[in-house]
Order: C-alpha cells, then structure tokens, then sequence
C-alpha cells in the first residue's frame, strides 16, 4: 500500500533552520533602517566638526547651536555676490567710497553662518596686526568712534559709533576675525555694490533684511582678508565708508 504524504506548510511561526520567517524580517528592517541611518548621523557628525572648526563666533559653540545654524542654513542667500536692493530712502543716493580698485581674483572659499569665516586666502600675521592696530587707532583718534567688544560676535575687538546713521548691534561698524583676517561691517547700499562688484566681499548668509535683521543688517557685508600691505589699506577705506 501506497502511503501518502501531506505537504508540510511553514508559518511564521515555525522555524526554519533555527530562524522564523518574522525573525527574518525583522532582521532585514533592522540593516535597512541602519543603511538609512548611520549615513545621516554621519554627515551630521562631521557637519557639526566643521562648525567647531570655525571658531568662536556669535553662536555659543554646542549643539545646540549648531542646530540653530542649521535652521538658518535654509533661509541662507543663493547667490551672496549680488547686492541687496535699497531701501527707498537710500535709492539713488551715493555712498561713500568714490571708487574701489578691482581686486585680483579668485575670491576666497567661505563657510558657515554664526560664525561666518573666510576659508582660503587668510591674512598673514603681520597683515592682521596692521589691519587691527589701523582700525583702533581710527577709534583713538575720532571722538565719534570707540573701540569695544563685538557685539555681533561676542568677543573679540569692534569698531563702534558714537551716533551711527544706521542703528546697528550697538553701532557697531565692524569687527575683524583673527583667526582669518576678514572682516564682517555694515555698509551703505551704494558701497555694498561697490565692494561687491569689485570683489572684495560678499554678502552675509543671512543678510536679507526684514525678519532676518534681529541677527544681522541687511547689509551686512564680509570683507575678505587682506593679502599684503596695499590690500591692507585698500580695506581700510572701506572700513572708513562703514562709519556713515
């Protein structure tokens, strides 16, 4: 006699080989949400070093902050070489730089929002203590002007005016960055094109005007190192013009 036999069907619950086919499956979700994962905590790890490796700036240096940077990130201009429009009761008036020599390319490579630094191209040591030394002499010597701590970077020295046309963070002009030698200041919007267009700057991330001024002007302005001594005089008249 011929006996039969019943094809034996698997569940998920009867194991095969020691591992159920729901245990399988839990594996496989388990690698796919680690393959998804583990690339996004990276790159957030090492955009975190990046901002570290800016220095201290305006943002306190955590992680915090540096998410509150990242928020701002989105809202950061696309093109910052192209000056901003005038407000209406500036529009066709002159600024205060007559004309400004076209520096000799390319620009630097800049990086981040809070602190906002100059990557490439930095000032020399001796070029810095020229740059500095000039601007608190301009402070010592004008009784419209004083020196203080940056108000925008919370550290470090700042060039201040007594009774600023723009109300600024405290009237404050402009601040240098030692670490690179650029410089971040507020300029008129008939210099902010000037400088733009002869680059020797370029415009803050942020500096768009409107809900954006509670962190920075809307014309906001970094100007790039100098890399020798007549470039160090070239920023200096543009530290000037920042004093309207």
């Amino acid at each position: 006699m011929i006996e039969s036999h019943s094809t034996l069907s698997f569940s998920p619950t009867v194991p095969l080989d020691g591992v159920s086919k729901l245990q399988i499956a839990k594996l496989g979700v388990a690698f796919t949400a680690i393959a998804i994962i583990l690339p996004f905590l990276l790159y957030i790890y090492y955009d975190y070093l990046a901002f570290i490796s800016l220095g201290p700036g305006g943002t306190p240096p955590t992680f915090a902050g540096f998410l509150r940077v990242e928020l701002l990130g989105f809202f950061a201009l696309r093109n910052p070489y192209t000056a901003a429009e005038a407000p209406e009761r500036l529009k066709g008036q002159p600024g205060y730089l007559d004309s400004l020599e076209k520096r000799c390319p390319p620009r630097p490579h800049t990086r981040g929002i809070a602190p906002h630094r100059q990557i490439t191209q930095k000032a020399s040591k001796d070029d810095f203590e020229r740059l500095a030394s000039a601007i608190k002499k301009m402070g010592a010597s004008n009784p419209n002007l004083l020196i203080g701590t940056s108000c925008f970077e919370k550290h470090g020295t700042g060039l201040f005016s007594i009774s600023p046309a723009k109300r600024t963070c405290k009237g404050e002009i402009c601040h240098a960055h030692p670490s690179d030698g650029s410089l971040h200041l507020t300029l008129h919007p008939a210099d902010a094109r000037t400088v733009l267009e002869a680059g020797w700057g370029e415009r803050h991330p942020i500096a768009r005007g409107g809900w954006f001024e509670r962190f920075v002007p809307g014309g906001f302005i970094m100007c790039y190192a100098p890399r020798d001594e007549r470039e160090v005089e070239t920023v200096l008249r543009i530290v000037r013009a920042a004093a309207w």
